[in-house]
C-alpha cells in the first residue's frame, strides 16, 4: 500500500548543539515527530512535521481510562553511515495486538514502517557514533477524544518521537525479587506494552532502589514463586549449561530482542528451553552451583548482565561475568551495525536524506 506523507521540516536542526557523548537519558529529541489521526472510523493525515506541544482536552480519554499504548525501537548506521531498523515489522505487528488488548484501533503495519523509515531517513544526523548508543524511536498511541464515559474511545493519536541514546546500563545490576506488589496477572495487560504497566511498577522499583538493587524482579500475581520478568526486560538463566526462559503465558512482553536473543542462542548451538521457572530454582542452582549466569534483554538495555539477586533476607550471587550474554550482545550490535552478515534478514536500511 502506497502512503502519501506529507513532510515538513523545520528551519535550522539543533542537531549540532548536542553532545553525543553525554547525552541525558529521555530528555533530549530530535527536531521532528512523525504523526497520524484516526477519526471516523480511519486513520488520516500521516505527515512527520517539526517536534512541538500538542493541544490536548482536558477530558481527552487517555488521561481518565488509560488507553495508551507505546513500542520501543532503535536505530543504528552501518559501516556506510546507512541508518538502520532493526525489526521494525515486529514492532508494528506488537503494537497491534497492545491496541488489541486495550479496544484500541490497529494502526496500518506498512505505514507504522515506512513512517519510521522516513523519520530515521530526515533525523538520520541525530544517531550517536558512540558504539552502544542508538536513536531511540518511540511510537505511541493514545486516545485523544474528549469524553467523560467508561467506552472506548473513536479519536486517537498516533505519534513516533525520536531520542538520542547512549548505553543504558554500564554495570552489572542487582536485583529485588518482589513478593508483595506484582507487574501482571493471568488475563491482565501484562502482555501488552501500556502505559499503566509501567505506572504500576514505578513505586515498587523505587523501594527496591532504596533497598540498594537496581530493578525489580516480578514473580506471578498467586504464589509469588514463578519468575515473570525483570524491570522492563525478559530474563534470562543459564544452569548447568542450558538456558531457561520464562515461557509467554499472556502475562509476559513478547520482547523483540527476546525473540533474537533465542534466535541467537540456538544458532550459536545452546538449548534455550522457554518454561515456568521457579525462584526456588534459582536458589537450588545457586548453591549447587549450576547457576553460571544471567542476563536481562530489552530494546532500551539490550544485554544487562545481572551480579546478584536479593530474596528476603537472602542474597543469591549469580556471576561476576556473563560471556555467553556478552557474546550475544556482540552478535546483536553487529548485525545492528552490519559489521556482520545479517542472516537472518532483521535489518531495514534507510537512506541518509531525502532525495
Amino acid at each position: 500500500m502506497n502512503h502519501n506523507i506529507s513532510v515538513t521540516k523545520v528551519v535550522a536542526s539543533k542537531v549540532n548543539t548536542i553532545d553525543f557523548n553525554n547525552i541525558p537519558l529521555g530528555t533530549t529529541f530530535t527536531d521532528h515527530m512523525f504523526i497520524c489521526d484516526y477519526e471516523n472510523g480511519a486513520w488520516t493525515n500521516p505527515r512527520i512535521e517539526p517536534l512541538a506541544l500538542i493541544p490536548t482536552h482536558p477530558a481527552a480519554m487517555a488521561l481518565h481510562y488509560g488507553q495508551a499504548i507505546f513500542e520501543g525501537m532503535k536505530a543504528t548506521v552501518d559501516a556506510n553511515g546507512n541508518p538502520m531498523l532493526f525489526r521494525a515489522d515486529k514492532n508494528a505487528a506488537r503494537l497491534n495486538t497492545s491496541a488489541d488488548r486495550m479496544g484500541m484501533p490497529n494502526f496500518p503495519e506498512d505505514l507504522f514502517v515506512e513512517g519510521l523509515k522516513q523519520l530515521v531517513t530526515l533525523e538520520h544526523n541525530w544517531i550517536p557514533p558512540k558504539e552502544g548508543s542508538a536513536l531511540y524511536l518511540r511510537p505511541f498511541m493514545y486516545a485523544d477524544e474528549p469524553f467523560i464515559g467508561m467506552r472506548a474511545a473513536t479519536h486517537y493519536k498516533f505519534i513516533i518521537m525520536a531520542s538520542p541514546a547512549g548505553p543504558f546500563f554500564s554495570k552489572r545490576i542487582k536485583l529485588w525479587a518482589e513478593k508483595q506488589y506484582i507487574r501482571a496477572a493471568q488475563g491482565g495487560t501484562g502482555e501488552a506494552k501500556a502505559a499503566g504497566n509501567y505506572a504500576a511498577a514505578i513505586r515498587p522499583t523505587e523501594l527496591a532502589k532504596a533497598k540498594g538493587y537496581d530493578q525489580v524482579l516480578w514473580l506471578d500475581a498467586v504464589e509469588h514463586k514463578y519468575i515473570q520478568e525483570v524491570g522492563t526486560m525478559n530474563i534470562f538463566f543459564k544452569i548447568d549449561g542450558k538456558f531457561i526462559t520464562p515461557k509467554r503465558d499472556g502475562s509476559i512482553l513478547d520482547g523483540i530482542t527476546r525473540m533474537s536473543v533465542i534466535t541467537i542462542l540456538r544458532d550459536k548451538g545452546y538449548e534455550v528451553i522457554e518454561r515456568a521457572i521457579t525462584m526456588d530454582e534459582i536458589i537450588t542452582a545457586s548453591k549447587e552451583g549450576t547457576l553460571e549466569e544471567a542476563f536481562g534483554t530489552g530494546t532500551a538495555v539490550g544485554i544487562a548482565y545481572i551480579q546478584d539477586i536479593g530474596v528476603g533476607d537472602e542474597t543469591i550471587h549469580v556471576s561476576n561475568e556473563s560471556p555467553v550474554g556478552l557474546e550475544v550482545n556482540n552478535t546483536l550490535n553487529a548485525i545492528k551495525t552490519g559489521e556482520i552478515e545479517d542472516k537472518f534478514n532483521w535489518m531495514i536500511k534507510t537512506e541518509k536524506a531525502f532525495a
